[in-house]
């Protein structure tokens, strides 16, 4: 770990200091009225670079899946259902999907270990991260590239909370990585904090890229190279209380979509990457199904905005232990997406050995002792 020591000596010199950010906020303080411009999206690919265009048909790799999770109850149910999906997908025709990869930055082995592939990488110093747990994630790449013996040319940075709708081919095109544009990662309207860590003479803000680092599907030794300025630019961000009050939670995206263009990384961007319910209603064409917001409904099947729905699925009620089996299916007229979201859960939990729905998940080891 000798680049990655000297990194985090260098890191821990920056000497900065974090608001408290709670990571179970995720997006409270957005519009939700907003988010269905999402909807409107119809073609797959956003932007492909010109000089990717004329590569032409590529040779198809294979990509190692790695997805950073904590210790926490809620980061290991959401785990386990995302690794259950993984391997049903994992080798059918189209797939691309490589090894997988649980980095875990608790600094200590936990219960899945056996379950689940598991590198153990240490998390930020104890405070450091101020309960902006997200900063963790770039300081664990860093960690898992240089210890991890890593088979595969490319990569996939996945989370907890994507499910795989179908097998999932290669995305990217030789340097250009393939990322989700997120809407709500706005470079031009926040052109004046953006050049702060992005100047003038690194070129025109329109080169960040409006994503976050998940999900990305990028060549190893390209991730590589971003990773360490991903991790300088979002600890430099959080210092900066103007960027740290705008970007809140998902600053750490900003983060590494300005250390990509700042390594004059530009990527491929695929509405079709995935589908985020409620707000998008279909599946059909989408890879991942990414559960991170809350769905409220009534029982006549009326999405609710800011309000505790008749019908509701919320992975944040679910902070301290699994949810339980065989959720209530949605009423009718909700999403297909939400139906396939809790359908999907439903078949992983009946499925998974030792689901425990009053506690921690269980160990999977017998003792016989």
């Amino acid at each position: 770990m000798g680049r990655a020591i000297q990194f985090f000596v260098v890191l821990l010199a920056i000497g900065v200091f974090y608001n408290l950010i709670t990571t179970i906020s995720h997006y409270e303080n957005v519009n939700p009225g907003k988010w269905t411009r999402h909807e409107l999206v119809i073609d797959p690919v956003i932007e492909m670079p010109e000089n990717a265009k004329k590569l032409g048909k590529k040779e198809r790799l294979l990509f190692h899946v790695a997805v950073t999770a904590s210790e926490t109850p809620y980061s290991k149910w959401q785990c386990r259902i995302m690794y259950y999906w993984y391997k049903k997908k994992k080798d059918l025709p189209g797939s691309d999907m490589g090894k997988f990869t649980r980095i875990l930055h608790s600094g200590n082995a936990d219960n899945l270990m056996d379950e689940i592939p598991t590198l153990v990488v240490d998390p930020l110093p104890q405070g450091l991260d101020r309960g902006y747990v997200v900063l963790n994630r770039p300081w664990a790449f860093i960690q898992w590239l240089e210890m991890a013996t890593i088979e595969e040319e490319y990569i996939l940075m996945a989370e907890p909370d994507h499910i795989f709708l179908k097998p999932l081919p290669n995305l990217a095109y030789d340097g250009h990585p393939a990322a989700f544009p997120f809407f709500y990662i706005e470079p031009m309207k926040n052109e004046k904090i953006i050049r702060k860590f992005y100047p003038e003479e690194t070129g025109p803000v329109t080169n960040v890229d409006p994503i976050g680092n998940s999900p990305v599907i990028i060549k190893k030794d390209l991730l590589e190279t971003i990773a360490p300025t991903w991790m300088n630019v979002s600890l430099k961000m959080k210092n900066d209380r103007e960027a740290d009050t705008t970007f809140g939670w998902v600053l750490e995206m900003y983060g590494y979509a300005v250390a990509s263009a700042l390594h004059g990384v530009q990527h491929i961007l695929r509405k079709d990457f995935q589908s985020q319910p409620p707000w998008d209603k279909e599946i059909a064409n989408k890879y991942i199904l990414h559960f991170t917001y809350g769905c409220e409904f009534t029982l006549e099947g009326k999405l609710l905005y800011d309000q505790i729905g008749e019908w509701r699925f919320d992975k944040r009620s679910y902070l301290d232990f699994p949810p339980p089996k065989n959720l209530t299916l949605p009423p009718p007229g909700v999403p297909e997406s939400v139906v396939t979201l809790i359908k999907m859960i439903n078949e992983a939990t009946a499925n998974l050995p030792n689901w425990d729905t009053l506690g921690e998940v269980t160990s999977l080891k017998t003792d016989n002792s």
